[in-house]
């Protein structure tokens, strides 16, 4: 069997009617990635292959640095001032030992749809793609506009500081109509959150000069807060995002909460575990308070173990591949507490629950279920996330979510991803979902009504997101 042929992935009759009548032909909307606006905005086109798929500048793809540093690559070719060419050399060498990783066939899948590129790519065949790639890269389908438009894309939403001025994302909205899809902003209030990482004081200066209010307690970040959340949403806005490593629920007063607040700005290296649990709580609750109130979606990714190599996240820094699955034991409970908590006063915003640690999913779906309600299917188990976008990982997730709650009501994949090359991980996902509903079909499960299902399946794929995000309400 050819390598990625038009069924691959699909191993039943009804997977491959499903996904080539329904899943194919549906848009993108891709409600979390990492891309840079600028890039979008500034449109260039890539100087050659190795730019735009493994290292360009200080951004890449860390899921493809670790495993050539797995196969041996020194960092010259992975992160450093090395040779472009050699990278791109490194990298073939690596793909070509990588069968049973789901980068063997997204590699493969890049190649094929976006450079129509249809053979194994090893250290062999890598200096002719090499050549045929670059030439490619040098047209005007090969922008990062016509990328994204070409691959259906119609919406795109980054992932923003709530200090950010957001000045692309400006630009890029005078030229939507031109362009032919939204690229929007979702905040990520990391900065905020991690009180005891990084300058906190040095950074709620600018936090305090960016929204115009001068943030000193509770009360006024609160306000400051406000004023992002209603300029983020002028610029088409609609969902935040939280990436909680570790979550403790621990309730604190007013009082409390300011005096911890004040002792961060001092020196926040000294706080104890119980002063951020605190903090963290308190500032979440009003974060769910504001989502709630402006209509968005909340995003928690949560179990994560980040920079466990100290010594090459101290001279590469965050995002370059030192990262783990997490394993923070009863998160999702700690996770409920802070759901009930907030449902008391009816601010449970439309929520989703990612996690690295696959040994939560199933206590957060189950526990998710409590909180349902308000005539949507206000909360969701996330997509399989990170380490789990494998095909596994992405049948185990559905799996679970279809069987504790509605997955018909799911909004989907995204990309997670700062490539331009990867919308084919939508294409991938919904061969799995296509897969596993066919699988159903096949032992009796479900009806083998095709109208039915490929209804099912062109929501997920697309129409869930559009409805559930409102990204298109006053259009």
């Amino acid at each position: 069997m050819a390598l990625l042929n038009e069924d691959f992935l699909l191993t039943n009759e009804p997977a491959k009617k499903l996904f080539h009548e329904h899943a194919e032909k549906m848009p993108i909307i891709d409600y979390h990635c990492h891309l840079d606006p600028k890039d979008i905005y500034e449109n260039k086109n890539y100087p050659n292959i190795t730019r735009i798929w493994l290292n360009d500048g200080n951004a890449g793809d860390h899921y493809k640095w670790r495993l050539e540093r797995a196969n041996g690559v020194p960092e010259e070719l992975i992160t450093g001032d090395g040779d472009e060419y050699q990278k791109f050399l490194a990298w073939a060498k690596t793909i070509n030992r990588a069968i049973g990783n789901p980068l063997y066939e997204w590699t493969h899948l890049e190649l094929k749809r976006f450079f129509g590129i249809d053979e194994v790519f090893n250290e062999k065949s890598a200096p002719a793609i090499w050549e045929k790639a670059n030439a490619l890269l040098q047209t005007d389908a090969f922008k990062p506009r016509n990328l994204i438009k070409n691959a259906n894309v119609k919406v795109v939403c980054t992932t923003d500081d709530p200090a950010s001025d957001l000045h692309y994302h400006k630009l890029l909205k005078a030229e939507e109509k031109e362009n032919g899809f939204k690229v929007l902003p979702a905040m990520r209030p990391d900065n905020l959150v991690r009180i005891n990482q990084g300058n906190y004081g040095e950074y709620m200066d600018k936090f305090s000069e960016v929204s115009g209010v001068d943030v000193t307690d509770l009360k006024s970040l609160t306000k400051a807060l406000e004023q992002r959340f209603t300029f983020f949403a002028s610029m088409g806005g609609r969902l935040s995002d939280h990436g909680l490593n570790t979550f403790h629920y621990a309730e604190a007063s007013e009082d409390e909460f300011n005096a911890i607040m004040a002792k961060a700005r001092e020196d926040n290296q000294h706080l104890t575990d119980d002063e951020v649990n605190k903090y963290q709580t308190t500032l979440l609750k009003v974060l769910m308070r504001l989502n709630q109130k402006f209509g968005w979606t909340m995003q928690y990714h949560i179990n994560v173990l980040r920079n466990a190599n100290g010594p090459m996240f101290r001279k590469l820094g965050a995002d370059t591949g030192w990262d783990s699955m997490g394993s923070q034991a009863g998160i999702a409970g700690e996770m409920m507490k802070l759901l009930s908590s907030m449902s008391e006063e009816d601010g449970i915003p439309k929520t989703i629950l990612y996690s690295t640690n696959p040994n939560d999913w199933m206590e957060l779906a189950t526990g998710m279920q409590s909180f349902q309600g308000d005539g949507v299917q206000k909360l969701q188990l996330g997509c399989a996330w990170w380490f789990n976008d494998t095909r596994d990982g992405m049948h185990d997730q559905l799996n679970i979510l279809a069987q504790q709650s509605l997955l018909p009501n799911f909004v989907g994949m995204l990309t997670d991803s700062r490539s331009f090359l990867s919308y084919t991980r939508h294409e991938y996902f919904r061969r799995v979902l296509c897969n596993l509903i066919g699988e159903w079909v096949t032992t009796g499960q479900v009806p083998e009504d095709y109208d039915y299902l490929g209804k099912i399946v062109e929501d997920i794929s697309y129409n869930n997101a559009h409805d559930y995000f409102g990204f298109f309400d006053k259009d």
